[in-house]
């Protein structure tokens, strides 16, 4: 949460833009000094506020609420380089929504692995009306991930990022195995 900061300046001190007769006032100066403390972390936000939309930049607290804010595919457990990667992608994936390119970046940003993606869906030219109609007449999606450590929850949260992230209509299934590891030399 945003707050007070000990020792934080005003960048515009209220005493100087007093009248004269305020000037050698101490009573004045120091009411005024403590409105420039309770002031000056607000004018710090103000004076750096494009910094707090830049998911780089932005300190963390301010990056989760962010990314509830533009919807990012987050659950709170994210490290810190997955979550500003996450609202940072976020109109993009916005844009790409229920596509199979959509949802493959969607699970890469969380769980740091692409997964395998098989569908039946599928599209073709044919220069002849009437020609042969492409794809499985049933829908179907089946999302495989690969993980070098699955958790128990890791299932449970790629059905959900599935859910969010497919076309509407579309039946899916999902399926966290271990990655094979290949032996060092």
């Amino acid at each position: 949460m945003r707050g007070s900061i000990d020792g934080l300046g005003s960048s515009t001190p209220i005493g100087t833009m007093l009248p004269a007769v305020f000037a050698d006032d101490d009573l004045a100066q120091r009411f005024v000094g403590g409105l420039d403390d309770v002031l000056a972390p607000i004018l710090s936000v103000l004076d750096c506020l494009d910094s707090y939309f830049t998911p780089s930049l932005a300190p963390v607290d301010f990056t989760r609420w962010l990314a509830s804010w533009v919807g990012a595919e987050t659950d709170g457990t994210e490290p810190e380089a997955r979550l500003r990667a996450a609202v940072a992608a976020a109109a993009y994936l916005h844009r790409v929504r229920g596509t199979r390119r959509g949802l493959s970046e969607a699970v890469r940003l969380v769980f740091g692995v692409t997964p395998e993606i098989t569908e039946s869906g599928a599209a073709s030219w044919d220069a002849r009306p009437l020609g042969p109609v492409p794809g499985e007449h049933r829908p179907r999606l089946h999302v495989t991930l690969r993980l070098p450590d699955p958790a128990p929850a890791d299932e449970h949260r790629l059905d959900s990022l599935v859910a969010a992230a497919r076309p509407a209509h579309m039946p899916y299934t999902v399926q966290v195995t271990a990655a094979e590891r290949i032996p060092e030399r």
